[in-house]
């Protein structure tokens, strides 16, 4: 629609148009669209308490749009026997969606509240909308979850402005892989196999047994490192100097995975095997990323090989401008942190590693992390939370090997402060005498822990519950969390206690959907941490905690709950994608304060979000209003 044929409309279908361009999925329709809302749309008045639609109405034949005013959903307590408001539409929003595309009765009490206006369109118009208008039937179906797209495509934009265009981290593997790879046998000599590259101009070959299962992989930098170490001669079998076992992963994996494990072992080719394991091609670090870019792969590898604390200083400045270009690349945020946090760990092993190699205390012992870091759900903004777990050698007390790992933890902790990992607050570091501990000496605390459910407990509970190691032997702390998850799930009081503990987070909505700002000075702001994830975070643990679900990241645990029924998988996916926009937003803002030179804070002040944000926002909120709900239910709290 050209500006003259809008301007030939009535002054009242122009004044509706811009008033539903201001709202989404409005704002992404065609603008001859709009004008069949705005013409065919009636603008009704509600009261204070009038019934707007009730589920003895029967099937709903109409779209509302709030134009004024608020509008208040209740249902009745099954408790109480009263009536309760379960959540609130406000300026811009629509309803009742399901219903109307369901063609049912509304199973909410819809009420004014407060003088209201409302557009509302018939359903004859409404099914030409729907059946021409992408956008507006895309949001009809899903709701939130295409206006979270939304949110998604723009951060991508923008860091695409800058970054250029490229693949997509969701691209499965079989686009990338290179079909017909280079392969040998295992008796080949590593001369002939050379020139097979070499005459095939590709950096890799696969040594593949006669089922063409990938037996091992030998590259170039393998064979520089062959003439450097003058270890054997080249007629030597490929078998005797390949890297066995190479990694793999089936074509329909994507381009995540793959550039999540070169990064996590420092290596850059990936064999592609079918379902029968039998190599189809391969992907290599080139592949997933350019090389004008810094890319993930190559930053994890040199972080994991700097020979200095001053290499270690400058390479974590490089984290921020990676996660612009994995934005670019299409990560979203759960991808985002999860890079965030194995670059942190790459980090922290190569601390520990050069700490070793100038002052080993000659005592095994197992890094752990703790909180946000133990779930892989890291921001640019971290804090240290660690400790350590150790077996104690024959011969000697708990308190003599404390004694000489006390002093490397310390030098650790203060390295790692300069590497940009702040210093806890309350002091959860592995310094601590009271963090590094023998696995006996942990499994007593936590044994305490679980019996005695006091409020220092309970604070501790978010810390110490999402527990992971990053460096040392893994199999003492399995033994630790298998015997820690065993009594959780046998202790209903503890449960119940944590639950309760998990439903002081808020979420920051009023009760008429307004946003509730944190109490510290004159602030005008919410803090996305503790009033938008917390609540999520804490909420899911209890259920993970109580149904024996091991892993620590909060959307795979929502995952595992599912698989094993405890959750809905509709309430679920409404769960990750509320918890996965607020971390995008809190993302997003701790980009804008690197670019303003500002220092890291997990607060924003709402009036500074467009509306298709605050929207999404508030619905994200009100989601975590259900699982808190959830959780009262299932502990009658």
């Amino acid at each position: 629609m050209t500006q003259e044929q809008e301007a030939s409309l009535p002054q009242n279908t122009r004044s509706i148009m811009a008033f539903l361009r201001e709202h989404a999925p409005f704002s992404g329709m065609d603008d001859a669209h709009l004008a069949v809302f705005a013409e065919h749309a009636s603008l009704r008045f509600y009261g204070d308490g009038d019934k707007v639609l009730s589920p003895d109405d029967g099937p709903v034949t109409s779209l509302y749009v709030v134009k004024q005013g608020r509008i208040r959903g209740e249902r009745l307590n099954p408790k109480s026997g009263e009536p309760e408001t379960t959540f609130e539409i406000s300026r811009g929003e629509c309803f009742p969606l399901a219903a109307l595309v369901g063609e049912r009765p509304t199973q909410t009490l819809h009420r004014a509240s407060g003088d209201t206006f409302c557009l509302v369109l018939d359903h004859e118009h409404f099914v030409i909308l729907f059946s021409e208008s992408e956008p507006f039937q895309d949001f009809c179906l899903r709701g939130v979850s295409s206006l979270l797209d939304q949110v998604n495509r723009r951060i991508q934009s923008g860091a695409m402005a800058s970054l250029g265009s490229s693949n997509s981290l969701d691209t499965p593997l079989e686009r990338y892989a290179l079909r017909n790879p280079i392969v040998c046998s295992p008796d080949t000599p590593v001369r002939k196999a050379v020139a097979k590259m070499h005459d095939n101009n590709v950096g890799s070959i696969i040594i593949t047994n006669d089922q063409r299962h990938p037996h091992g992989i030998f590259t170039l930098r393998d064979l520089r490192t062959l003439v450097a170490e003058d270890r054997c001669t080249l007629d030597t079998p490929i078998s005797q100097v390949m890297t066995p076992e190479p990694r793999s992963l089936p074509a329909s994996a994507d381009a995540f995975e793959a550039a999540m494990m070169m990064a996590e072992h420092h290596f850059a080719h990936i064999c592609v095997v079918d379902e029968d394991k039998c190599l189809i091609g391969v992907v290599s670090e080139r592949d997933l990323f350019s090389l004008q870019r810094v890319d993930l792969v190559h930053l994890a590898r040199t972080i994991g090989t700097a020979t200095h604390l001053q290499a270690l200083i400058t390479l974590r400045e490089h984290v921020s401008r990676l996660v612009d270009s994995m934005l670019a690349h299409g990560a979203d945020s759960g991808q985002v942190v999860k890079i965030i946090t194995t670059l942190n760990d790459i980090t922290v092993r190569r601390v520990l590693e050069l700490n070793l190699k100038k002052n080993d205390p000659g005592i095994p012992f197992t890094w752990l992390t703790f909180g946000s870091e133990g779930r892989q759900e890291q921001t640019l903004l971290t804090d240290q939370d660690n400790g350590i777990l150790f077996t104690t050698p024959d011969g000697m007390t708990p308190d003599q090997v404390r004694e000489k790992l006390l002093p490397f933890a310390e030098t650790v902790n203060r390295e790692l402060a300069e590497c940009g990992f702040t210093w806890c607050k309350g002091n959860i570091m592995a310094s601590n005498p009271k963090l590094c501990l023998s696995v006996d000496e942990w499994d007593e605390w936590f044994l305490r822990f679980i019996d005695a459910s006091t409020p220092q407990n309970l604070v501790y509970s978010s810390i110490f519950l999402d527990m992971r190691a990053v460096f040392g032997p893994r199999e003492p702390l399995e033994e630790l969390l298998d015997k820690v998850l065993g009594r959780i799930r046998k202790n209903d009081l503890f449960q119940k206690m944590l639950a309760g503990n998990a439903l002081q987070r808020k979420p920051p909505l009023t009760i008429f959907r307004g946003f509730r700002y944190v109490k510290e000075g004159d602030r005008h702001s919410l803090d996305l941490k503790r009033q938008g994830l917390a609540p999520f975070v804490e909420s899911v643990r209890v259920f993970a905690l109580a149904h024996g679900v091991a892993t620590a990241n909060t959307l795979e645990r929502m995952d595992e709950l599912v698989d094993k029924g405890v959750f809905d998988a509709k309430d679920a996916n409404a769960w990750k994608e509320a918890y996965s926009l607020i971390q995008a937003i809190r993302m997003r803002a701790h980009q804008e304060q690197l670019e303003r030179e500002e220092e890291l804070s997990n607060y924003i002040n709402p009036d500074n979000l467009n509306p298709l944000d605050r929207r999404i926002l508030r619905e994200s909120f009100r989601q975590a209003q259900r699982l808190q709900q959830k959780l009262e239910i299932t502990y009658q709290l």
